[in-house]
């Protein structure tokens, strides 16, 4: 049994950024990271562009100028501006190329045909000049980078649809124990719902990860050694809930080591989630997650997630941390690690009641996790304490 830190040591350095690549459409690459950097094939603005309502002057050196017409967003005319002479301009219309700036509309008077300044303009005063937020060829968004909604519009301005982006891994969710009922399903006795795969799936379709497939197997080696071979074959990432304990109905475990898997650690340090499972076969990744559900999700956000993210190309890929002060008494029982489920706000956190690694009840009300190292045996009010913000 090995220590959380090490666990997390383990999981980080046996994975690395997946070398797959795709191209998508940019509105469909939301959430992926940009896998080659892209090069902005305009200026931007590219050509001078009005910041204002108003009046592109001919000169600056006039207080009075006649009117000669008016430019607007979209037109692609480019009138001749003569000295003494304005034009009536708009917003993010193009700017006459005789013009020496464009003066806000509220700081003139229009008498008729003619316009008169209120105060003077500075050269160049409200254009955007050509290539103002970025110029032709210059990197606009670099290799590594999330894209968010505001990165599909700077990429839109561009003109650009197509992006290359690293390719999220698929992953396979399965579902042991021959004690599980789909949800919708009338019980019987000794029978419970399972929860696991949807929790999980759910968990993953909030992190932006869709191509998912559950599977669901009751509790038998055969059968649950078949299906481990063919998923490990297909998938770029295994999630297998339960069955990896050691009664004598978890064959996980004993499935995997025939089919000859690198496991690098079984078991770690912790409450919940003692029984958990880390391994790698060619490059396939898996975890078996405790079948217990507190512990199964809390395993997943400490452990699963930030592999997940790593594999898909983040550099930050590691849950939020922070400190708050505890509003909360709290005894820890033995030596391990502890993850509490935990409710911050205004840099205080609440200890929640319901930490059994089955409730899940309090984990539905929680944004985070307190973690307890081995050495800390309790947690009094006033505390500063150590927290893992949940995404």
């Amino acid at each position: 049994m090995i220590s959380v830190e090490h666990a997390f040591e383990l999981t980080n350095t046996h994975t690395s950024k997946t070398s797959k690549t795709v191209t998508l459409g940019i509105t469909e690459a939301l959430g992926y990271i940009l896998a080659k950097d892209i090069v902005s094939p305009i200026n931007m603005p590219p050509f001078r562009q009005s910041a204002m309502d108003g009046y592109a002057l001919g000169s600056i050196e006039e207080k009075n100028f006649i009117l000669i017409g008016e430019v607007k967003a979209g037109d692609t005319v480019d009138p001749a501006l003569k000295k003494g002479e304005a034009i009536r301009i708009f917003t993010g219309a193009p700017v006459p190329t005789g013009a020496k700036a464009v003066m806000m509309q509220e700081k003139v008077d229009v008498m008729d045909k003619e316009i008169i300044l209120q105060k003077p303009v500075a050269s160049n005063a409200n254009i955007r000049p050509v290539g103002e937020q970025i110029k032709k060829d210059e990197i606009a968004l670099a290799e590594g980078t999330k894209i968010t909604a505001a990165g599909i519009g700077f990429l839109a301005t561009l003109g650009i649809t197509n992006i290359e982006v690293y390719q999220k891994p698929s992953i396979v969710i399965i579902a042991t124990g021959n004690e599980l009922v789909s949800p919708g399903q009338p019980l019987d006795y000794g029978q419970i719902y399972e929860s696991n795969s949807v929790m999980l799936q759910g968990a993953l379709h909030t992190l932006g990860f869709s191509k998912i497939n559950i599977l669901k197997i009751e509790d038998e080696y055969d059968a649950t050694k078949n299906l481990l071979e063919k998923v490990i074959d297909q998938y770029d990432v295994v999630l297998i809930s339960g069955g990896i304990s050691v009664g004598d109905y978890d064959f996980v475990g004993k499935a995997l080591r025939a089919l000859h898997v690198e496991e690098i650690f079984y078991k770690v340090k912790q409450k919940p989630g003692k029984p958990l499972y880390f391994a790698k076969k060619g490059e396939t990744t898996i975890f078996a997650l405790p079948g217990n559900p507190a512990s199964s999700l809390s395993c997943f956000y400490i452990y699963v997630l930030p592999t997940l993210l790593k594999i898909s190309g983040y550099a930050d890929y590691n849950l939020k941390q922070s400190t708050a002060v505890s509003n909360s008494n709290y005894s820890k029982k033995g030596q391990r690690g502890e993850f509490l489920k935990a409710f911050v706000k205004d840099n205080e956190v609440d200890i929640l009641d319901g930490q059994a690694s089955s409730m899940l009840r309090s984990f539905a009300l929680a944004n985070a996790i307190v973690y307890l190292p081995e050495e800390v045996s309790e947690i009094n009010i006033g505390d500063t304490i150590h927290v893992i913000n949940l995404p």
